[in-house]
């Protein structure tokens, strides 16, 4: 007959060994856990996920297969948002590909969505867009104008918001590059405006900071093809927002891109 009390007792003492994760079963002889190593075989569950995150990492290759096989706008908008190779897709809420006038002679190309962005799926709606938006009216341009003249069409280099608004990685700038290089092709602006250190260094593959980069006039060259524009890199909005005594080169550079326009339209004229 069984003893009910020994029963109870040592379902308690069970009971007390999960609560304290004593998980190992006691064995007749003594183990000597000191020796043992500290390495765990990882679960079977944390390495079935991280093979398939594994997989579904695209590569450079992938994504200028795709880029590349897009003839128009609408169908490299469609590559990008079928794209599954880059992890930052998982997380974010929207895929935040431009904004604007895609027939504009200007593209404003940036770093990569925020929160705001990533809630409304357009590039530079949050705070710096909005100073942005007001900076670039000072000198006769407008996101949403319809004329190619007065308008901008507005891009990033990642498409996706990085976790709590962090820098895009080296990795992930270098795989989704191919999509912005195509973008810029099919768009065929007049002038490339690149915004902030990721974006500067990225498309002009330059090691040079932006505190000696921007202002400076520099040609954009497709990595394929024979595509070439005149390119202008300047600060980021948000660096402006933290730094507002670099709003005097900013001004400064927004002058220099206004000039440049008046000559290319001057030269066309004539």
């Amino acid at each position: 007959m069984v003893d009910a009390r020994n029963h109870e007792e040592e379902l308690a003492a069970l009971r007390w060994q999960l609560e304290m994760n004593a998980l190992d079963a006691v064995s007749e002889a003594p183990v000597d856990r000191f020796t043992l190593s500290d390495k765990r075989p990882a679960k079977r569950g944390n390495a079935r996920r991280t093979r398939l995150a594994s997989s579904r990492r695209g590569t450079v290759a992938d994504a200028r297969q795709a880029a590349r096989s897009a003839p128009d706008l609408p169908s490299l908008r469609s590559a990008i948002e079928a794209f599954g190779g880059c992890p930052l897709k998982a997380a974010a809420r929207n895929t935040v590909i431009a904004d604007g006038n895609p027939a504009a002679r200007v593209m404003i190309v940036g770093e990569a969505p925020g929160a705001e962005e990533d809630r409304l799926g357009r590039p530079f709606v949050g705070p710096s867009g909005q100073l942005l938006d007001r900076a670039l009216s000072a000198i006769g341009l407008d996101r949403n104008a319809e004329d190619p003249a007065k308008a901008v069409y507005i891009t990033n280099i990642v498409f996706w918001r990085p976790p709590n608004n962090r820098t895009p990685t080296p990795d992930e700038m270098a795989l989704l590059l191919p999509f912005t290089e195509r973008h810029i092709e099919l768009a065929r602006p007049d002038i490339l405006f690149p915004l902030g250190n990721v974006a500067c260094k990225s498309l002009l593959r330059t090691d040079t900071g932006i505190m000696k980069l921007r202002g400076q006039w520099r040609q954009w060259r497709a990595s394929m093809g024979d595509v070439s524009v005149p390119a202008l890199p300047s600060f980021h909005p948000s660096f402006l927002l933290r730094t507002p005594s670099a709003k005097r080169l900013f001004w400064q550079d927004l002058q220099s891109l206004r000039d440049r326009l008046a000559e290319q339209e001057g030269s066309r004229d004539g």
